[in-house]
């Protein structure tokens, strides 16, 4: 989805300014091009901080990504030795967003986000408290492969003080914050953080943010997780509220983020995530006896200079309480779609990729930029368990993925990469896997 949040805005339109002065070489300006690009893709953009103007009333946008992969392993890893062997291939349409803003006045912003994944066709579950005493019910009236992710209106005060309201991003990690594809390397975004967390991770509430000289900030309070959907394979992901028409605000979260940008194509970045007593939350709130605290502490670093683009992040996480939130869980009712797998107490990801745009060896006209890059994540939802409870080291990854990024253009860009995963340690099979994908990302029209 679209970042409608304040740091390509405001720091990537400062490092085009810079790039655009520094040298007239054509390689040099097709990375500016890309940046200018980039920049207009944020609804807090510079025009709403008052130093510039992008567009006056309205813009429609969106972006897309394709992908094909080719595995020697099989879909299901919990075996006795891990995946099994098995020659398989996909292909994929993961999402195809729509994106718009709309101007009330040079201030006030509205922004909204659609986004299409897989083409699939989704369910929504309720409870049926009155007629079948609490029971859960599924019904097909809404898309779950067709969600709103973003609507929210900007209240643009000051460079330093803007206030948003309504359905946003919350900016946890690295890919959450910087999520669209000219963003990262290779076919699909980093593993680490998109199996612990939900990506992209959208809450309704409230936030302010702002740039104040090399700092950039956004602290939200917005609704929280359930714990209900906890689980051993994705930690936290799947308790992100949505499968029912409104979500519990019981016990809201708090999200805060801060950026540093003042060294030219450095930027460093931490987030902070907690939900007191989420088991207000929950379906059903009595089955929680304590409660559910959740702690996110995220930080990443970008540094792009001289053809080279070198990032790298790190994820913890912790869940209270977990012997009697798994307890509970087993009770929850079958039909409700929750795993009901134990939850670990703590999760840890990590990570790095680096490349190089070799096109700048070579003198001349060049078709845009080829940037082969290599990255390493470790990740693992059960890093550390309570008392009674067996970690399954079939979910601790070390992955080594090696590809390159060709951007056509600055918002095409063709993608391909072979990875490694070696689970457990190596005590389990390995999985290796191919993929090739194509991604764009553009404004169709604005005024």
């Amino acid at each position: 989805m679209y970042c409608h949040i304040f740091r390509p805005a405001v720091i990537l339109h400062r490092q085009k300014q810079t790039t655009m002065q520094s040298t007239n070489d054509k390689r040099i300006k097709l990375f500016a091009a890309t940046l200018g690009l980039l920049s207009a893709f944020s609804s807090v953009s510079a025009q709403e901080t008052g130093s510039g103007s992008v567009f006056t009333k309205y813009r429609v946008g969106g972006y897309g990504e394709m992908v094909a992969n080719f595995m020697n392993y099989g879909k299901n890893r919990f075996t006795t030795m891990g995946s099994a062997r098995e020659n398989r291939a996909t292909i994929a349409i993961p999402r195809f967003v729509l994106a718009g803003d709309y101007k009330f006045t040079p201030k006030i912003t509205l922004g909204a986000e659609i986004e299409f994944e897989y083409g699939g066709v989704g369910t929504a579950n309720e409870i049926e408290w009155y007629s079948e005493n609490g029971e859960y019910e599924k019904e097909t009236e809404k898309g779950g492969a067709i969600e709103l992710e973003q609507f929210h209106i900007t209240f643009a005060l000051t460079g330093w003080l803007n206030i948003r309201a309504g359905h946003m991003v919350l900016p946890m990690g690295l890919t959450n914050s910087h999520h669209e594809p000219i963003f990262f390397f290779g076919t699909s975004r980093p593993e680490g953080e998109t199996t612990l967390m939900p990506c992209t991770w959208h809450e309704t509430g409230v936030g302010v943010f702002g740039q104040a000289g090399a700092f950039g900030y956004e602290a939200m309070v917005t609704t929280g997780l359930n714990p209900n959907g906890f689980g051993r394979q994705y930690w936290i992901k799947d308790g992100k509220q949505g499968a029912f028409e409104t979500d519990n605000f019981s016990a809201p979260a708090v999200t805060a983020r801060l950026e540093y940008s003042g060294v030219k194509g450095l930027r460093i970045g931490t987030s902070y995530y907690w939900c007191g007593n989420a088991g207000k939350n929950a379906d059903k709130p009595e089955i929680y006896k304590d409660k559910i605290n959740i702690g996110i502490v995220t930080g990443d670093i970008q540094y792009t200079g001289y053809g080279w683009t070198v990032r790298a992040n790190a994820d913890y996480g912790f869940v209270s309480n977990t012997l009697m939130l798994n307890n509970a869980n087993k009770n929850i009712s079958s039909k409700s779609e929750y795993s009901k797998t134990s939850v670990a107490k703590n999760a840890l990801t990590y990570g790095a990729e680096a490349g190089y745009d070799i096109t700048r060896l070579f003198p001349g006209k060049q078709p845009g930029s080829i940037t082969p890059f290599l990255r390493y994540e470790y990740y693992n939802p059960m890093e550390s368990t309570s008392q009674k409870q067996v970690a399954d080291k079939r979910l601790e990854v070390n992955k080594w993925t090696v590809g390159a990024n060709w951007n056509i253009r600055p918002n095409l860009v063709l993608k391909a990469d072979y990875t490694i995963r070696r689970i457990g340690g190596g005590k389990y099979n390995r999985e290796n896997e191919f993929g090739i994908g194509l991604a764009y990302i553009g404004w169709f029209a604005q005024k």
